[in-house]
């Protein structure tokens, strides 16, 4: 299975682009999706699940271009946008019941799938409980839930990991993890650690263009070697930033803990050490020319 995109372009009203000039080859897997706030994520994941027109370019699955054949990708797309809505006066059941009816599952089929997913999002003490009755993070699971209801060959998800606990977190990753290997699965969260935990290739975008799409390892390398922490005054923390990529600072009783990428230690009391996912992001996003 591939999904590919050419150029893919959105723009709303008169000279602001969502996403401009985008494209992207997908394999099987799971391919991570990051970047600052209005970067055009939801954009991208809106027109690959074929709910946003695109105004220029388009995409295909497995060669069948999406745009002039949107049936294509909907027959096998599982979807949670980051504006998941519910009806509240059904129980967790009923409800994937008729999402199961919508999207033609039979009912046997049906039957099997929902209790696999009632399971796998933890959710099997309150299936019987009205949906209006749910926490923010249960509701998140219901999302994640009917996303995956179809067993979809492609499968986007935009934040599936927003109000869920540590635990529940690990368990997502892990499900996501043990089902990729025979589907596309898009994933597109600020929590950087999930994504470095779960997939195989980051695609990075930034004021609506792709800045890099690399492995994991690969964003990691770019900056291996180059990460430091150091504490310093309160009153020099300004300064760095304006001389380096910071990636985070934490108080502390002596000062602040900073780390950073620089080509050299930038104090004398610098201490070198591993990369991590995040420090490439920060840097590819801060750096895009040498990404």
């Amino acid at each position: 299975m591939k999904l590919r995109t050419e150029g893919l372009g959105k723009q709303y009203g008169q000279g602001t682009w969502g996403i401009r000039d985008v494209s992207l080859e997908l394999d099987e897997g799971i391919h991570g999706l990051l970047g600052p706030n209005g970067a055009g994520k939801s954009t991208l994941m809106g027109i690959l699940a074929t709910v946003v027109e695109p105004t220029s370019g388009t995409a295909y699955w497995n060669g069948t271009d999406i745009v002039e054949s949107p049936d294509v990708v909907r027959t096998v797309l599982g979807y949670l946008p980051q504006d998941f809505g519910t009806y509240p006066d059904l129980t967790l059941e009923e409800f994937l019941e008729y999402v199961a009816a919508l999207r033609g599952i039979g009912s046997e089929t049906a039957s099997a799938r929902i209790e696999e997913m009632i399971t796998l999002t933890n959710l099997v003490d309150v299936r019987d409980r009205k949906l209006k009755t749910f926490s923010g993070g249960m509701h998140q699971r219901v999302g994640i839930a009917q996303a995956l209801l179809n067993d979809p060959d492609l499968l986007i998800v935009d934040e599936p990991t927003v109000g869920l606990d540590p635990e529940e977190r690990v368990r997502l990753r892990s499900a996501l993890a043990n089902t990729a290997s025979d589907r596309v699965v898009i994933l597109s969260t600020h929590i950087v650690p999930d994504v470095e935990a779960t997939a195989n290739e980051i695609a990075i975008l930034d004021d609506g263009r792709l800045v890099t799409h690399a492995s994991v390892q690969e964003l990691i390398d770019r900056v291996s070697g180059q990460v430091y922490e150091a504490v310093v005054p309160p009153s020099d923390v300004a300064t760095f930033r304006e001389q380096h990529q910071v990636c985070s600072t934490v108080q502390r009783s002596d000062g602040v803990k900073i780390r950073l990428i620089a080509d050299a230690p930038p104090t004398e009391t610098s201490n070198p050490v591993s990369a991590t996912l995040e420090d490439g992001y920060l840097d590819a996003v801060d750096n895009p020319n040498g990404a």
